[in-house]
């Protein structure tokens, strides 16, 4: 694994959109760059993009992966990432799209119980509920293993 310049906060609300064309232009909120794992970006912005219930929906059984908006964003991710994406970088994709908002749910949780000292909140409650939401984004992305696997085998640049 190399380290290479990552953002470290991917979530959707740190793009910039046009908003005549709806596409990416760029990212913001650039005071977590730093050198560290490709997979840490890319998992983290599935896990903001690819959830439409956002982080705190009223309704927890809102909550799941939409394997459609994962395949065009690691579609387009893949072809940009094809000349230097190694197949260890392939290979542990899967566990990076797993893993950032399980990270994410143990992080929010213990934001709570340690009485909401980091993640700004709206509402008591609002971190335990917040890392509901990633645990059950979890387990919804762990009932789909196999289609993403398969999708990212599928997009995989043969070098």
């Amino acid at each position: 694994m190399i380290l290479r310049p990552i953002h470290g906060d991917t979530k959707i609300n740190n793009f910039l959109f046009d908003v005549g064309t709806n596409q990416a232009v760029s990212l913001i909120d650039l005071d977590t760059v730093q050198a560290g794992l490709l997979h840490y970006d890319i998992g983290d912005c599935l896990r903001s993009a690819a959830n439409p219930a956002g982080e705190s929906p009223a309704n927890l059984n809102e909550v799941r992966f939409d394997l459609d908006i994962c395949q065009a964003l690691l579609t387009a991710y893949l072809q940009e990432t094809a000349s230097f994406f190694s197949p260890h970088d392939y290979f542990y994709l899967y566990d990076a799209i797993r893993l950032i908002p399980y990270e994410l749910g143990l992080r929010f949780v213990t934001d709570y119980l340690q009485g909401n000292r980091y993640f700004k909140i709206e509402w008591p409650q609002q971190n335990l509920h917040r890392a509901l939401v990633q645990f059950r984004l979890t387990t919804d992305i762990e009932k789909s293993e196999s289609s993403i696997k398969n999708l990212i085998a599928d997009l995989k640049i043969k070098k």
